[in-house]
């Protein structure tokens, strides 16, 4: 039986990244995904489901969406299987975000704050090469010079990691690490190196979930497994 959940479901994806009680679980990983580039101290969750401003319109509902103490806006999403258009609905959730920042009046200037999207993908992105993180932003197309930071898609592709533990040089791919193989570990490693790990430790594990927890986290697991195997069927019967 399994010592820890597993963050590929629903439920416990949201329980390590989206609880305001763990918050300081999200903002150490979002440091180290951004090292030497941000240091992010606080955020706020915002509302995941944002309703459309008019009738006949679209909304959206994010996995996990919040802001940080200077406005900046991240969307963290977890996807254990290929979509049809993936990128463009990747694409849709971050301009939304940004769409939503205008402001009525003519005294708005545009000063838009940066939208990050963050996708954790259990499965390879079709038509592009296979690497554990993909950073896509604005930029010139012959000088590579950025036109602009208000907008950036960070994809985690799990597959491509096949690190160990002790091979593993970076705190964020102690983080990749940790999340690939929790389902499967009989202790958290690195707590010695970080206490986040610590803390990770007592969230994640099953015998500390309350009974109503224990209750919901089970149906995830089921809606899980068979996602994995509806998809696994339909890979069969494609090579067939």
């Amino acid at each position: 039986m399994a010592k820890y959940i597993n963050p590929f479901t629903d439920v416990g994806f949201k329980k390590i990244f989206g609880q305001e009680v763990s918050k300081d679980l999200l903002i150490d990983f979002l440091n180290d995904l951004l090292v030497d580039e941000k240091s992010i101290t606080d955020i706020t969750f915002l509302d995941k489901e944002v309703l459309p401003e008019y009738m006949g319109d679209r909304g959206v509902i994010y996995d996990i969406y919040c802001t940080t103490e200077n406005g900046e806006q991240f969307i963290v999403e977890m996807q254990n299987r290929q979509q049809v258009n993936f990128r463009e609905r990747a694409l849709y959730y971050l301009s939304h975000a940004v769409s939503r920042q205008g402001e009525k009046g003519a005294d708005w200037r545009f000063g838009l704050k940066a939208v990050y999207g963050v996708f954790f993908m259990n499965f390879r992105l079709e038509d592009m090469p296979h690497k554990l993180r993909t950073d896509i932003v604005l930029s010139d197309r012959d000088t590579h010079e950025q036109f602009s930071d208000k907008l950036r898609f960070i994809f985690i592709e799990l597959p491509s990691f096949r690190k160990e533990e002790e091979e593993c040089v970076t705190d964020f791919e102690r983080w990749i690490y940790v999340l690939k193989n929790m389902e499967t570990l009989n202790r958290m490693p690195f707590k010695a190196r970080k206490s986040v790990f610590e803390k990770l430790e007592k969230i994640v594990d099953i015998a500390s979930l309350s009974k109503e927890e224990r209750v919901k986290y089970d149906e995830s697991i089921k809606v899980y497994r068979d996602s994995l195997v509806t998809m696994e069927f339909a890979e069969q019967k494609g090579r067939a």
